[in-house]
């Protein structure tokens, strides 16, 4: 049995993501504040590490069904990945003029369109609802849970 790339890649990650996990763990302990240096980044190392082993695992199944019969390559879409570096190209331009909240919410919709264009009212409805929902808890937890200050546009104040 053998790993096919997203095999490989997981192993890669898994294994970065566990040298980084242990460096996490080792940051100093502050006495003053509950949550240290590196409590963040334990928790997403950790994920990074349970996913990366959960694609380990799926290309290890994966590879018995390709034992048994050849699957089609997927079709590559490469002007789906240039569009999606253009928008967060825009993303890192417009943020400081817009502001936090505007410039997020505006990535997300015009980001998940880009990925798939919803065809009815009640499809741009979710999207705008997952953009405000995304915006809005990344900026609780950010602004007012963890205190970063998050960009104020210059253009909007906001």
């Amino acid at each position: 049995m053998s790993l096919g790339r997203d095999g490989l890649a997981g192993l890669v990650i898994l294994g970065i993501s566990l040298a980084l996990l242990v460096q996490a763990f080792q940051l100093p302990k502050l006495p003053i504040v509950p949550v240290g240096p590196g409590f963040y980044p334990s928790i997403v190392l950790g994920f990074l590490a349970a996913m990366s082993a959960l694609l380990v695992l799926q290309d290890l199944a994966r590879g018995r069904e390709r034992a048994a019969a050849a699957a089609p390559q997927p079709r590559r879409n490469y002007r789906l990945v240039v569009a999606a570096f253009a928008i967060v190209a825009g993303y890192v331009v417009v943020l400081p003029l817009l502001g936090f909240r505007l410039a997020t919410a505006s990535f997300v919709v015009t980001l998940q369109a880009a990925i798939e264009t919803p065809r009815t009212v009640r499809g741009w409805a979710t999207l705008a609802a997952i953009a405000a929902g995304t915006t809005a808890a990344t900026y609780l937890a950010f602004e007012r849970y963890l205190l970063v200050l998050l960009p104020r546009g210059t253009w909007t104040g906001f």
